[in-house]
Order: structure tokens, then C-alpha cells, then sequence
């Protein structure tokens, strides 16, 4: 999209700055009810300039999707230690990860998951597919080369692994839901790593050996 790269030459502060406000925008009221007038008047600039970058609100919502994918791949995915075998060790440290990601930039999260937890979202094809892409790499950095004979003998470890991680999504859930609103640089979060470091242990109490 050849009419992004002004955009793109703007100040990374600025770039930021207006991306973010989009992305809350769209978070909070969804595509339909998302107003631009409301974008340029919160990111400090003309309305003309908004369309001269994006030319329509669709260019500019489907720019910021690629741009939160390529900043969860990039800040978030790439730092994953795909090499630990212990699934809950992998799992702490990749939640750890998450979550500092998420302090440092909630508006790309709140904005990721708004649009991924609409079923009715019809996206361009290479937009989707790089979507699934990351998805599949996701799931691969987090579930392959699992040491199984950490878990007890008497258990079916695969089934085990989903309650593993869907209680880790639970609770990396519960934390965001508590946390929206708030100011992060405010916040202690350590009480919350300690909650969440003995949940761990509860869970290699009941699925290891």
C-alpha cells in the first residue's frame, strides 16, 4: 500500500501515538461504531491527514491488524525459549513474557483481542492467512518438544497439557481483565507473579511425578 509510506515517515512518536488511539477506538466500539472523527480529534491531527495516509477507515483498520501482528511476532513470539522442555517452565516464562509485553503496550492487546474473539470478521485473504500463519508458530513454539516424562505415569498427558494451559489462559485472562482501565506504571505487580508462581507449583503437584 504504496499511500501508507508518508505515514511512515512521520516522527516514531507520532506514528505511535496515532496508532494507538486508533486501536483503542476500534477496541472499545468495534469496527462499525469506531469514529474517525473521534481518532484525529484524540491523536491531535486533521482528518484530511488521517485519509491521506489511510485513504479509507477500512485501510486504516486492516494497517493496524498487520501492525499488531508483526509487533506480537516480533516483542512477544520471538522471545519465546522454545527450547525448555519442562511444558510449565516454557509456560511460566512465556507468560511472564506476555504479560511485561502487555504492561508496556495494552492497547495492542485490547485491540488484537477484540478483533480475534469476533467470529464475523471478514478479513482480506493474506491478511487472514498471515494471521493463521503466526497462530500455527504460536501453537509450535509453545506445545513442541515437550518433555512428557515429567508427568505421572497414571495420566493422560495430552489432556493434561490442555488443562495446564487453558488454566494459564484463565488466569493471564482474569489479570487483564483486572488490569483494564488502570494505570499499569502505577500498579505492583508483584503479588501478582507470586499468585501466579504458586498456582505453578499446584499444577506440578497434581500432573508431575
Amino acid at each position: 500500500m504504496v499511500f501508507i509510506e508518508p505515514f511512515k515517515k512521520l516522527r516514531e512518536e507520532k506514528q505511535t501515538h496515532i496508532l494507538n488511539v486508533a486501536m483503542e477506538e476500534f477496541a472499545e466500539k468495534g469496527y462499525d461504531q469506531a469514529s474517525t472523527n473521534q481518532i484525529v480529534k484524540q491523536a491531535g491531527i486533521g482528518k484530511g491527514m488521517l485519509f491521506y495516509y489511510f485513504k479509507t477507515k477500512q485501510d486504516l483498520y486492516y494497517y493496524l491488524i498487520d501492525y499488531a501482528i508483526d509487533f506480537i511476532e516480533s516483542n512477544y513470539m520471538n522471545h519465546i525459549d522454545d527450547q525448555e522442555s519442562d511444558f510449565i517452565e516454557r509456560l511460566r516464562r512465556a507468560t511472564l513474557l506476555k504479560m511485561k509485553t502487555y504492561q508496556a503496550h495494552p492497547n495492542i492487546f485490547h485491540f488484537l483481542g477484540s478483533i480475534f474473539m469476533n467470529e464475523n470478521i471478514d478479513l482480506p485473504v493474506k491478511l487472514q492467512q498471515k494471521y493463521e500463519q503466526v497462530h500455527r508458530r504460536g501453537s509450535s513454539l509453545l506445545f513442541d518438544h515437550i518433555d512428557t516424562t515429567l508427568f505421572r505415569k497414571d495420566i493422560d498427558v495430552e489432556k493434561a497439557i490442555d488443562l495446564i494451559r487453558w488454566s494459564i489462559e484463565g488466569y493471564q485472562h482474569h489479570i487483564i481483565r483486572q488490569l483494564q482501565g488502570k494505570n499499569l506504571a502505577t500498579i505492583d505487580f508483584d503479588p501478582l507473579w507470586e499468585e501466579f508462581f504458586a498456582y505453578l507449583d499446584v499444577l506440578k503437584t497434581v500432573y508431575y511425578e
